[in-house]
């Protein structure tokens, strides 16, 4: 079966995960998040944070990321929620100009 290159990418603050991996092609890039076994990369995470997250193709958001077929080259990244609204961000800081 033919294969395909793809990165599956992941960060934090301080550290950060970009896994090369050669993966069959028809591989989802769900399926390549399991591959690139990122909770052994992130134990200090709790491995539920890589079941289901936010998945996206170059910064571009999949809607279906169990449907969605990797492309040679493909990049997929994971997202972490934000962990405050921009918008309160953006008020605060106008609070403290003042």
């Amino acid at each position: 079966m033919a294969e395909i290159a793809v990165e599956v990418a992941f960060a934090l603050p301080g550290h950060q995960a970009v896994v090369a991996l050669s993966v069959p092609l028809g591989t989802t890039a769900s399926e390549a998040v399991v591959l690139a076994d990122l909770p052994g990369r992130f134990p200090e995470l709790p491995a539920e944070t890589f079941e289901q997250p936010d998945l996206g193709i170059f910064g571009r958001r999949l809607r279906e990321p169990a449907s969605h077929r990797l492309r040679a080259g493909d990049r997929v990244e994971l997202y972490r929620p934000l962990t405050i609204d921009p918008k309160q961000a953006r008020l605060a800081r106008a609070a403290e100009k003042r």
